[in-house]
C-alpha cells in the first residue's frame, strides 16, 4: 500500500436501495476487509477496518431507500477504488479531492460521471478538463416532460420536517455541534427545493 496514498470525498451523495448496500457488503468481505455494521431507525452504518484506522460510512434512510453522505478522507486504494466503482454505477455525485507530490487534483462527479478536473499546484490551478455542456433540443423536451421533480419534491418536503424536528430536540439538549450539521444539511435541502421548484 502507498503510505502517502490520500483521497477526500466531499459532498458524497449516493442514493440506492438495501440490495445495493448487501451488494457493497459483499464486494469489502470479498475484498479482505473485516468490517461490521448496524442500523437504527433513521441511518445505517458500515465500519470498515483499514489498517490500524477504522472508515465509517453513513447511509441516511429515506422511506424504503438510501442516501450515503458525508465526507471521507481514505488512505487505502482498494477501498477508494470500490468507493469510486459505487459513486460511478449508481451515478452518484462527489468532489474528489486526490493528494499526490504536493499537489491537488479535484475530479467534481455528477451522475457518476466527470465533469470538472482541476489540478492545484500552490497558488496555481489549472483546468485540466471541464466536459461541455451541449443540450439538445430533444433532452430539453425530456426535461419539461419529466416528473422527476414532482417526485422529489414530497420526498424533500419530508426530508425538512424530519431535519426540522431533529435541529429543535438538538438545540433543546444543548447539542450544538449536531445543530451545525443539521444546519449544512438544512441548507443543502434548502438549495434542491428551490432548485426543483424553478
Amino acid at each position: 500500500m502507498n503510505k502517502s496514498y490520500e483521497v477526500e470525498y466531499c459532498n458524497l451523495e449516493i442514493r440506492f436501495d438495501r440490495r445495493q448496500i448487501h451488494h457493497l457488503v459483499k464486494d469489502l468481505i470479498q475484498s479482505g476487509y473485516s468490517l461490521y455494521w448496524s442500523e437504527n431507525d433513521t441511518q445505517f452504518f458500515v465500519s470498515i477496518r483499514t489498517g490500524r484506522k477504522l472508515v465509517k460510512l453513513r447511509f441516511e434512510r429515506i422511506h424504503d431507500r438510501f442516501k450515503m453522505i458525508g465526507d471521507y478522507i481514505i488512505k487505502d486504494e482498494k477501498l477508494s477504488a470500490l468507493l469510486e466503482k459505487l459513486i460511478n454505477d449508481a451515478r452518484g455525485h462527489a468532489v474528489v479531492k486526490r493528494m499526490k507530490d504536493r499537489q491537488i487534483v479535484i475530479e467534481n462527479i455528477m451522475f457518476g460521471e466527470i465533469i470538472r478536473l482541476v489540478e492545484v499546484s500552490g497558488m496555481e490551478h489549472r483546468i485540466i478538463y471541464q466536459k461541455k455542456t451541449t443540450i439538445t433540443t430533444e433532452e430539453m423536451i425530456k426535461a419539461f416532460q419529466s416528473k422527476r421533480a414532482e417526485e422529489r419534491i414530497p420526498v424533500v418536503l419530508i426530508e425538512l420536517d424530519y431535519e426540522l424536528a431533529s435541529l429543535h430536540e438538538a438545540v433543546q439538549q444543548g447539542r450544538l455541534e449536531d445543530a451545525e450539521k443539521i444546519k449544512e444539511k438544512l441548507s443543502r435541502l434548502r438549495c434542491e427545493m428551490l432548485q426543483l421548484e424553478i
